[in-house]
């Protein structure tokens, strides 16, 4: 039985850049020992990709009025399909080496319920990559050298328990809003929590949003901002969590509390000011602390 199932929604292969990017993402999650990997949707050419890489396909998933996936029918059938005990969504243009299992399988042997997140390395990738011995070392060495860490608003990939997120709401895959609410849930819900970027090395392959409307990025997409509306729920607390909001880290293969940064420090004031109705002089404190917080990310060249 694997240890993780990886499973994702690949956009179509129509553009050869995301073609590119896909398949190599694809096949350095089939290098990976003790996995198993599970391609979702019907999109152009994910079929004949699952084919070409032995991995199973699953076309039937729900959509919204859009024809845009949902996050809840994937995550499902996903769990559906799996025979692992560890679920790991994956955006279908990561690439991830050996350190995300082994870092899985200690995060396992030290936590009952979690949520296992990390940062990104975006890279530039406009070839196909070759997975010759030695694969992972040099990837890192290029991403370390070439790339740049992201944001810790990025999250690209999340490791929990199969038994977990049974009720995710029905969020669209691939815009804005499901991946915060997705770590807003865990702590809300007490799970352990936790950034794995020390451990882990995981490399975004960037590209452009031609496969968005507009061609725009999708945070001010109808989609995005129905996810939020539907990651705020009747109660309002959604509040837009991050990993600065994790409240573990795995550093050595160890699950610890995190450091404490200026960062870190800025958010949780900025969380515990934050009113349900963006009005008041609660609100006023909150946009000031807010301001604060992103003049700390962008001098820490994040």
């Amino acid at each position: 039985m694997p240890l993780l199932t990886i499973f994702s929604t690949p956009k179509p292969f129509t553009d050869p850049h995301i073609a590119t990017i896909q398949q190599n993402a694809v096949s350095s999650w089939t290098q990976l020992e003790d996995v198993e990997v599970l391609l979702l949707g019907d999109e152009t050419g994910v079929s004949y990709t699952a084919a070409e890489f032995l991995v199973d396909h699953i076309p039937e998933v729900r959509r919204n009025r859009w024809g845009t996936p949902l996050v809840s029918s994937i995550f499902d059938l996903a769990r559906w399909h799996s025979r692992a005990p560890l679920l790991c969504y994956v955006n279908a243009d990561i690439l991830l080496m050996p350190d995300i299992v082994e870092a899985a399988r200690r995060v396992l042997e030290q936590a009952d319920d979690f949520l296992m997140v990390g940062r990104r390395w975006d890279l530039d990738v406009i070839a196909p990559l070759e997975f010759s011995g030695g694969w992972p070392e040099r990837l890192r060495d290029r991403a370390i050298r070439e790339g740049e860490l992201h944001a810790p608003a990025g999250s690209d990939y999340f490791i929990f328990p199969r038994r977990l997120y049974t009720d995710m709401p029905d969020f669209t895959i691939g815009r804005a809003g499901w991946d915060n609410w997705t770590i807003y849930h865990a702590r809300k819900e007490g799970w352990d929590t936790i950034d794995a970027t020390p451990d882990v090395t995981v490399v975004h392959q960037n590209h452009d949003y031609a496969h968005l409307p507009g061609g725009r990025p999708h945070y001010d997409q109808e989609e995005s901002l129905a996810n939020v509306r539907l990651a705020r729920g009747p109660e309002n607390a959604f509040t837009g969590y991050t990993l600065l909001d994790t409240d573990r880290e795995l550093r050595g293969g160890r699950i610890v509390h995190p450091q404490t940064t200026p960062l870190r420090v800025v958010r949780r004031l900025e969380l515990a000011l934050m009113p349900r109705e963006k009005v008041g002089l609660r609100w006023a404190l909150t946009r000031r602390v807010r301001r604060l917080r992103r003049r700390l990310t962008d001098l820490a060249g994040f």
